[in-house]
């Protein structure tokens, strides 16, 4: 599962590395923040290194599940929406060419390390990113379409608030310098003279909005939290046409359709169980 990559020159790793992690502290939401420095400790993650997919992938699995695919291109969006259900990742090996280091026209291995695996070690943005996956399995084509731009503008090009100010949670704005410290703006200033937009989490809406995909984005979808923002998707999937539910049962890696009368006791009775011991716990620890 080694990334087989072509290396770019030491110096062009390092630009992209210290320009970025610059301003995580003041432009990335905390739970990026709070994950970094655990990548930097035990994936190698540091200036002119490249760190290998399956050391990241491992760390991963042990504090969310997420696991780390290797892929030789780009996949359909169904089935690409149909790996994050299963809590794989399906991760480019390409790298931006050295002689441009802070620009890359496709997603390389630096956004996927740099702007996607922090967030896959937080739990609730873990959650948050299945529930997009979960939606997708069964869903008609016109729904996996309306499906993609949710991810898109959530997952790659995110927004949320902390203490009222704008933070980033998106990928493609954590891999790219020059449009974290764009997409935050709410004033012209003298070094541009473009403010983006700045809208509600409405993943009604958002399913419907166009988007550039070789310039930086018009309009960002601000969430309140992950928290927030998964309960939102999962009454946006609600309403997709489907005769059935689904269930992750993340001990076996598996998705259960319930689709019968059975499946739900099966359920219950699984929610019951999880429930009585969480009861337990609380009476010995309080």
């Amino acid at each position: 599962m080694h990334a087989r990559v072509c290396v770019c020159g030491a110096v062009g790793r390092t630009t992209i590395f210290t320009q970025l992690r610059n301003l995580y502290q003041t432009h990335a939401c905390k739970e990026h923040n709070r994950a970094f420095p655990l990548l930097e400790k035990y994936c190698n993650f540091r200036p002119g290194t490249l760190p290998q997919l399956e050391d990241v992938s491992n760390f991963l699995q042990s504090k969310t599940g997420f696991r780390l695919r290797p892929v030789a291109g780009l996949l359909s969006s169904r089935d690409f929406l149909a790996g994050l259900a299963f809590r794989v990742f399906h991760s480019t090996q390409y790298i931006r060419h050295h002689t441009r280091p802070l620009y890359t026209p496709e997603p390389d291995i630096c956004h996927e390390l740099l702007g996607h695996a922090p967030l896959f070690a937080d739990p609730s943005f873990a959650a948050f990113s299945q529930e997009i996956g979960l939606a997708s399995l069964g869903a008609p084509d016109e729904w996996i379409q309306k499906l993609a731009t949710l991810y898109w503008f959530t997952v790659e090009y995110g927004m949320c608030r902390e203490d009222g100010e704008l933070k980033a949670y998106g990928a493609g704005l954590l891999s790219s310098f020059g449009e974290l410290k764009y997409c935050i703006k709410t004033k012209v200033d003298d070094e541009d003279d473009e403010v983006p937009v700045h809208q509600a989490f409405t993943p009604a809406k958002i399913c419907v909005t166009e988007y550039p995909v070789t310039k930086y984005q018009p309009t960002y979808f601000v969430a309140d939290s992950f928290a927030d923002a998964k309960e939102k998707v999962k009454q946006f999937a609600d309403t997709i046409p489907r005769r059935f539910a689904l269930r992750y049962e993340p001990y076996t890696q598996t998705i259960e359709i319930m689709s019968r009368p059975s499946d739900l006791c099966r359920a219950v009775a699984s929610a019951r169980s999880n429930l009585t011991s969480l009861f337990s716990a609380i009476e010995k620890v309080c």
